[in-house]
């Protein structure tokens, strides 16, 4: 298994560079958790949390697709945050943990298909700065917009705020650390 996420995007300067070297940075550190991993320790929960590696890549994956059709279809490419009921709230908690008949190779392979379309977005978009009104969820402002930047730094944060999760449930599961 790799342990790096590759990228072929093509070559870009400035703030666009600084945005894929960060994106692929805190991608590198996720995925490095999962280095050696059999699909069982990647499903095994090794904290009082229900999280599980398999399941912080499932969940990385599904938030950077999510926030990345965001940016190109603004509102109508997020679910309807009101209106979720108790399925929608399982399905999601599913996002957290390997399910039968998963591997880890195949939720690697999804994540770096997610992460593929994203630094393309990157690299096509026509400008950063471009908005798109937030939908409606008790977690954001009224009335907000996101750039297309904002976004894909949420991306990034999101990813490396994980990749420390990641780190610490791998670090109990067989002593592995990503850092130090």
């Amino acid at each position: 298994m790799s342990e790096t996420l590759t990228t072929t995007a093509p070559a870009v300067t400035g703030e666009r560079a600084d945005l894929l070297v960060a994106l692929a940075k805190q991608r590198h550190f996720l995925r490095f958790t999962t280095r050696d991993l059999t699909d069982e320790q990647a499903g095994q929960r090794t904290t009082a949390s229900e999280l599980c590696l398999g399941g912080l890549i499932k969940h990385v994956t599904s938030v950077e697709r999510l926030w990345a059709n965001f940016i190109v279809d603004g509102p109508s490419a997020m679910p309807d945050f009101s209106a979720f009921t108790e399925a929608d709230y399982a399905r999601r908690a599913d996002e957290f943990r390997m399910l039968p008949g998963e591997t880890l190779a195949g939720v690697l392979a999804d994540y770096e298909t997610v992460a593929r379309r994203t630094d393309e977005l990157v690299t096509a978009l026509p400008d950063l700065n471009a908005t798109q009104p937030l939908p409606k969820a008790p977690w954001f402002e009224p009335d907000a917009e996101w750039s297309a930047r904002r976004v894909l730094l949420h991306i990034a944060t999101e990813t490396a705020q994980h990749a420390g999760h990641a780190d610490i449930i791998r670090e109990s599961l067989d002593g592995a650390k990503s850092m130090g």
